[in-house]
């Protein structure tokens, strides 16, 4: 498989680097993103084009590995400048009509949604290109193959663009600089079994390198996938040592917190190393998650 140049866009999420990617594509008409980051971060966003020598209009494709926030924000203000956003099927109807999909979001966030992700506007239906699993989306010699890998949502899709995968989150969350990283399991739609059939269609393929969208481009897609996998397992045994005792969520998330950060200082993470991976995978989020994949697929 070819390699294909990338560009990654920090979008400085909440001042911070690292924390959320968004991957430029030339071709012959313009240039391409896979994923747009959140609404609050837009003006770091143009920021980042304008070093490539772009503006916000140059955009003529976004591809979403999957609608929530962190990831999908900007597709309707990026829509209305022009751009034509390319979504999986499950995730098309709450781009055209965000109302749910804000409203879970604010039970979660509360007063803190506008600071964190900024506006969500919907998606007009005609910039609106929906993927089924498969299909291969060509500008110019800019091949893109959409690849419907459920496990962190149902709605979720990989992209092959030669021999990079745009792994969304399905590859984790991963910083520059350590053979470390974090799977993140939010609500609703964490689902082990179908999280490892994923890794595994993936690493079939034979790819070279890896980009998830927290954060960057790895080459050592073999070890990234093995280790994905081993992460799955670790996962799963420590749900069946913690979560049959039924523990209240509060108890639940301090477990899974002092877990999580004692693997990252074990790996030698620098406090900012640790913030970023804080902030592109909220661990109450996460025990939240797994919670509710034990209660409805496990327990009974």
């Amino acid at each position: 498989m070819a390699t294909t140049p990338v560009v990654t866009l920090d979008l400085n999420f909440q001042g911070r680097p690292l924390a959320i990617a968004a991957y430029l594509l030339r071709h012959s008409t313009g240039i391409a993103l896979v994923e747009t980051g959140p609404g609050s971060t837009v003006p770091a966003l143009e920021q980042a084009l304008g070093g490539q020598g772009y503006t916000l209009r140059d955009i003529s494709h976004i591809f979403l590995t999957h609608i929530h926030l962190d990831h999908a924000g900007a597709a309707g203000f990026l829509a209305s400048q022009g751009a034509q956003v390319f979504v999986h099927p499950m995730g098309a109807p709450h781009l055209l009509n965000p109302e749910k999909l804000l409203a879970s979001a604010t039970r979660i966030y509360g007063e803190m949604m506008d600071t964190l992700w900024g506006d969500f506007l919907p998606v007009p239906a005609e910039n609106l290109t929906i993927l089924e699993d498969g299909q291969e989306v060509a500008l110019g010699d800019l091949r893109l193959v959409a690849l419907h890998t459920p496990g962190h949502a149902e709605h979720h899709i990989a992209y092959q663009c030669g021999d990079l995968c745009f792994s969304g989150d399905v590859g984790a969350v991963r910083i520059p600089g350590h053979k470390y990283m974090r799977l993140p399991f939010p609500p609703p739609e964490f689902h082990l079994e179908k999280w490892r059939e994923t890794v595994t269609r993936l690493q079939k393929i034979g790819f070279k390198r890896i980009a998830p969208t927290h954060f960057g481009i790895f080459d050592d897609a073999d070890w990234h996938f093995q280790a994905l996998q081993r992460n799955l397992d670790e996962i799963e045994r420590w749900m069946q040592a913690t979560l049959p005792a039924e523990p209240p969520v509060d108890e639940l998330r301090e477990k899974f917190v002092a877990w999580m950060e004692a693997q990252a200082r074990e790996q030698g993470l620098s406090a900012e190393e640790i913030e970023a991976y804080r902030l592109a995978n909220p661990l109450g989020m996460s025990a939240d998650g797994l919670q509710r994949y034990w209660r409805k697929f496990r327990a009974a």
